[in-house]
């Protein structure tokens, strides 16, 4: 009703305009307005209400959750932001995250600067079931098939990796219109028993190692892009045996990936393990000399060392928290100030959940 009053108004000025145009002068005879024509008046209330009415969609639209999807980065490395999207209902939260990994989706006016979307344009989302044994059956429109081969493993990657970050997904299978995948479209990749992160991702090759004495382990780092600090999943195939597992990950981790994976390198050159990390009841304590320090007069580790420590060794079985431990050093705090009390886990950087 609002609308129709104000258009009244503006149809009754237009009218006296072309009368006075068309008899050579313009009628000074007032002129009624219809009876349901709203007084100017009330137009103050009006614009009110509709400013009350626009607060209120906007607080609706506000309505937000973070959610970590794997996306593209300009390196064309597989890793994730954390990302606000609008709150879904609860049996579809599932189906939003894969819906923001498509080209052209809803996630393109929000993608971080350097970022991509993974899955080809088009992509319809027909349909996930979670089986009893944590693996997400992933339907998808025959547009899935619209990749290039070199894009496979990142697809694979990125939908594993966004799906697996709800704490009882372990793994995924494919179908298309309903038709189970056992290989990828494209390239071929073998996907029968499904695709966890086991698989890995942004896999490492390392000619000089022997991989039937070596095992992949996915190692955390940062990366930036105009100022955007992120941290990349790559995966390393090291040797360790069984005993000397957490040693052998962590200095892989402190000695990096090389400089072909464009990531930061957070640790100091001194930086030393003191002491055999031991694992007990879920919480691994590691002992590092002091080169670990950002600031050895305050004790201050780098929030990205701890990070880097944390979101690494959580990816390990029966890893649910870390405790970092530093030669001479009674108490450790990080940048801001605050003491490191208790063991860390992975929950303390990202967002964890069930579907």
């Amino acid at each position: 009703m609002r609308k129709r009053g104000m258009l009244l108004i503006g149809t009754v000025s237009i009218t006296v305009i072309l009368s006075g145009c068309f008899q050579g002068e313009q009628s000074s005879e007032e002129i009624d307005p219809p009876q349901d024509a709203e007084a100017v008046d009330n137009l103050e209330n009006i614009e009110k209400a509709d400013v009350e009415e626009l607060n209120d969609e906007e607080q609706l639209v506000s309505e937000t959750v973070p959610r970590e999807l794997f996306l593209i980065d300009s390196n064309g490395m597989v890793a994730s932001q954390t990302l606000e999207l609008p709150t879904p209902d609860s049996n579809e939260v599932a189906t939003q995250v894969m819906e923001y990994l498509v080209k052209g989706g809803p996630v393109t006016p929000i993608l971080p600067n350097g970022f991509q979307a993974v899955l080809p344009e088009g992509t319809e989302i027909l349909g996930l079931n979670l089986q009893e044994d944590g693996t997400m059956i992933v339907d998808v429109s025959d547009d899935f098939k619209n990749y290039e081969a070199t894009e496979e493993l990142k697809i694979l990657e990125a939908m594993t990796h966004t799906l697996t970050q709800f704490e009882n997904v372990s793994k995924i299978k494919l179908r298309i219109n309903g038709h189970q995948l056992n290989e990828m479209p494209v390239n071929g990749a073998p996907i029968t028993d499904g695709y966890s992160r086991v698989n890995g991702i942004n896999i490492v090759d390392t000619d000089t190692l022997d991989y039937m004495d070596s095992k992949p382990v996915t190692m955390y780092y940062p990366a930036e892009h105009d100022k955007n600090r992120y941290y990349v999943p790559v995966t390393q195939y090291i040797e360790s045996d069984e005993e000397s597992e957490f040693s052998s990950i962590i200095q892989a981790l402190i000695e990096g990936p090389g400089f072909n994976t464009n990531v930061v390198h957070v640790f100091n050159p001194g930086t030393i393990l003191a002491a055999e990390p031991k694992l007990n009841d879920g919480v691994l304590d590691i002992v590092f000399n002091e080169g670990i320090l950002q600031d050895s007069d305050q004790s201050i580790i780098s929030d990205e060392v701890m990070e880097t420590i944390v979101r690494t060794l959580t990816e390990q079985r029966n890893v649910e928290a870390v405790n970092v431990k530093v030669e001479n050093v009674d108490q450790l705090v990080n940048e801001n100030g605050e003491e490191y009390t208790e063991p860390v886990t992975k929950q303390a950087f990202i967002p964890i959940e069930k579907l």
